[in-house]
């Protein structure tokens, strides 16, 4: 890193100015642009990111930074190309950009790995001593005869739970010299207890291989490439050309980021992906709100220092420190949630596009039902269109049928969240060992309370939508926007005419677990939404439990 004498700052507060700072000599061989840096602003102390290096300042009073947070720079030229970008096209500070860019744990100084205590022998012990030891104390030989059969250092906490010792054991045999205690870093890999089988590149029919060629002579000249709009009807094959994909990327010593929509899409994708990858150690990371604040310090300077090279995860992932990137993808590109409700209000579809033009790498944007906006761009020759007409194997698509609750409604004489069809295909699925998937696009157990006598409705006093009741403990018993957050207690009465006249209507996800549990009382029935998957591991232990048969019905 060449010597640096100014820096140039943007700090951690929405000033609308970059800031120019002296470097003292100590530091002036580890500063570059991307460095995160202390500075003092003003009467008090603020981190900053250096933006520019330049030789000379025309600036007055200048002071000099105060600390380099991190040994290297954090973000690369292009990723403050696109957060410029970024700022201007969606209007909003770059100092805001720029925090999404950056997990917490990163932006703040910096935290350092979590580290344990390996013990390994120090040196040999004769059968003298060892006898001996066994005499005086038998509790310290026991633990020494263990370590001393290791293969490999082992941490300290496993073998003193292993062995059913204590600490204090431990520490005596170090005191004696018997025993070494080294400190090391350890990964925190969100998978690490899953374990994946290598899998290999399934066969590719016609449509699959041209639309792989598309792919592979972007990947070859992406200087001039168009972005590729992959529209396949679903179960047409696009993960595996996206494996395919990234595989001639990384044969290029490129790297790849994909996008997924949903956090509870990644890891099935992560298992999809890792078994592919499987021969390369690290070679995939995860980047998503779900992670520890420890895990997504690990991923990310996983990332960072070159050790994995695929990047999976939602929409912030496109953010990856990824060097040297080869090509995106954004699978269901047409998805809403790829759109950032909080400043910066950012399409991660769209940023995908513009990191590509400036990384010059590929672009793939894959779905059933494409955007309009993607799909107007490939028919006006912006995007390359590539279609997938067939389904693997020529598999036929599932039966669909259109069911009119309101003619369910007049045969029971009232509301039927399950109608007489799906009920009976449901029990069949069951008598056959099957299982079934329920969707519902509406979390909570009643959608809306109103008075039946006034007509009065309970609606949210920032946003003015219908409240949903809730169950779930979270907000037990209450009303919530799903807006704002808002909540509210259940009135007993009426606060317009003052009647006990309230009455619930609707239904969302819980109500219907709760319906289908008293219908088919033998079933096992489970619901995920945002409500019951609150902790970090319910979505992989839910989808782990349905796959392996532990559910007969997801609600969801």
């Amino acid at each position: 890193m060449a010597k640096a004498n100014y820096v140039r700052v943007i700090v951690d507060r929405a000033i609308h100015r970059e800031l120019d700072y002296s470097v003292p000599e100590s530091l002036a061989q580890r500063v570059g642009v991307g460095s995160r840096v202390r500075v003092p602003f003003r009467d008090k102390s603020m981190l900053a990111t250096v933006v520019a290096v330049p030789e000379q300042s025309e600036a007055k009073g200048i002071r000099p930074i105060e600390a380099i947070i991190g040994e290297a720079p954090v973000l690369s030229e292009q990723l403050l190309e696109l957060a410029r970008w970024i700022g201007a096209y969606y209007c909003c500070p770059i100092e805001t950009v720029m925090r999404s860019m950056l997990p917490q744990v990163i932006r703040r100084a910096e935290v350092g790995w979590k580290k344990q205590l390996f013990v390994q022998p120090a040196r040999k012990l004769d059968t003298d001593e060892l006898e001996k030891l066994r005499k005086r104390a038998p509790r310290q030989a026991e633990l020494l005869e263990s370590i001393s059969r290791l293969e490999a250092p082992m941490r300290a906490a496993q073998l003193l739970r292993e062995t059913s010792l204590d600490n204090q054991t431990l520490r005596a045999l170090v005191k004696r010299g018997l025993v070494e205690l080294r400190e090391e870093a350890v990964v925190r890999d969100p998978h690490a207890d899953e374990q994946f089988i290598a899998t290999s590149n399934l066969i590719l029919n016609e449509e699959q291989t041209r639309a792989l060629n598309e792919i592979m002579q972007a990947l070859h000249s992406p200087e001039n490439a168009r972005p590729i709009l992959l529209h396949g009807v679903t179960g047409s094959g696009k993960t595996e050309i996206y494996l395919q994909a990234i595989q001639a990327a990384l044969d290029r010593g490129r790297t790849a980021i994909v996008l997924v929509p949903e956090i509870s899409l990644t890891p099935q994708t992560v298992e999809r992906f890792k078994s592919r990858f499987a021969d390369v150690q690290d070679a995939v990371a995860v980047l998503h709100s779900h992670l520890s604040e420890g895990e997504r310090h690990d991923e990310w300077h996983k990332i960072h220092s070159d050790r994995a090279h695929i990047v999976i995860g939602a929409r912030s992932a496109i953010f990856a420190p990824l060097k040297n990137l080869g090509l995106i993808v954004v699978d269901e590109e047409h998805e809403t949630t790829y759109k950032q409700e909080e400043s910066p209000r950012y399409q991660a579809r769209d940023v995908a596009v513009v990191r590509a033009k400036i990384e010059k790498c590929a672009v793939v944007l894959g779905g059933a039902t494409p955007s309009l906006e993607s799909y107007h761009n490939a028919t006006i020759g912006k995007y390359r269109l590539v279609t997938l007409t067939q389904r693997i194997d020529e598999k036929q698509m599932p039966l669909m049928r259109i069911i009119d609750l309101r003619q369910e409604r007049r045969k029971e004489k009232k509301a039927a969240i399950l109608s007489a069809k799906l009920s009976q295909a449901i029990t069949d699925r069951l008598d056959k060992r099957e299982q079934t998937i329920l969707f519902l696009n509406r979390r909570g157990f009643s959608t809306s309370l109103l008075c039946s006598n006034c007509g009065e409705a309970r609606n949210c006093p920032n946003c003015s939508v219908a409240l949903t009741f809730h169950r779930h403990p979270a907000v037990a018993g209450r009303l919530s926007c799903h807006l704002c957050g808002h909540t509210a207690a259940v009135p007993k009465k009426c606060p317009a005419c003052g009647q006990d006249a309230l009455i619930y209507y609707g239904f969302g996800t819980e109500k219907v677990e709760s319906t289908v549990a008293q219908i088919f009382p033998k079933a096992v029935v489970r619901r995920m939404d945002a409500d019951s998957m609150t902790r970090k591991e319910a979505y992989r232990e839910t989808l782990r439990n349905f796959r392996t048969g532990k559910i007969d019905i997801l609600v969801g």
